[in-house]
């Protein structure tokens, strides 16, 4: 069992061999989902010039945005950017690059990215800015825009229940584009809410196989909630 082991006990472990100038892919959607602890890592090791592949950037004060205020993000690919005045004034000044992509090509560049697929033909975008300097195809009359996938050196995200091979459960709406994002990185970094022994998953209801993971790490998580809107009574 030893040698499939792939637990570390603390976050440095974790996140060693992470050097400035690299690309990130991290899980997440909003603040769900998100790895919070290798973020905080991240943050601690202040590595710069990063390149990350999320959905979005966090807010202001919790998740990238932590690593956005920092100037230790040069460059991020996603496909929402609101939430966060920081992501704003620092596009706006010149200060962060921003490549901005649809949702679905998004989890599809990911996807892609770890099935060893360069490219993909896709519906979304063509004819709109998104399509600007891309080839183009027509099939059935209709028009497609190629979309190079997605690789990083690392991808990090955050499972429900992992086991100690790497196996991996996400739950509910926190699984979004975890799954994709794990299979895009050539050391891919799993913070688990808990870790069981091998054999204690269904094999069919494991999401990531552990081919996939190369660390796994016991997480603690805050769960913060992006917007709370309260009722009157």
């Amino acid at each position: 069992m030893a040698g499939f082991d792939k637990v570390v006990e603390t976050y440095e472990e974790a996140m060693a061999g992470l050097e400035n100038g690299m690309t990130v892919i991290a899980g997440g959607f909003g603040l769900c989902g998100i790895p919070e602890g290798l973020i905080a890592q991240i943050q601690k090791m202040g590595t710069s010039d990063l390149t990350f592949v999320s959905n979005n950037c966090g807010v202001d004060d919790f998740g990238l945005g932590l690593l956005l205020k920092g100037k230790q993000i040069k460059k991020m690919v996603s496909s929402y950017v609101g939430e966060n005045a920081e992501f704003e004034r620092q596009y706006l000044a010149g200060e962060l690059e921003v490549e901005l992509t649809p949702q679905g090509t998004l989890a599809e560049k990911m996807r892609a990215g770890g099935a060893g697929i360069p490219a993909f033909f896709t519906a979304t975008g063509y004819g709109t800015p998104v399509a600007e300097g891309k080839e183009t195809r027509e099939f059935d009359g209709r028009g497609y825009v190629l979309e190079p996938s997605i690789t990083g050196e690392f991808a990090i995200v955050r499972a429900w229940k992992a086991d100690r091979y790497g196996n991996c459960i996400y739950r509910d709406t926190a699984m979004n584009f975890n799954p994709m994002a794990a299979t895009a990185g050539k050391i891919t970094v799993v913070e688990a809410e808990e870790i069981v022994e091998p054999g204690e998953l269904k094999p069919t209801e494991i999401h990531t196989p552990g081919i996939y993971v190369n660390r796994v790490i016991q997480g603690s998580f805050e769960k913060r909630i992006e917007r709370l809107t309260l009722r009157n009574q």
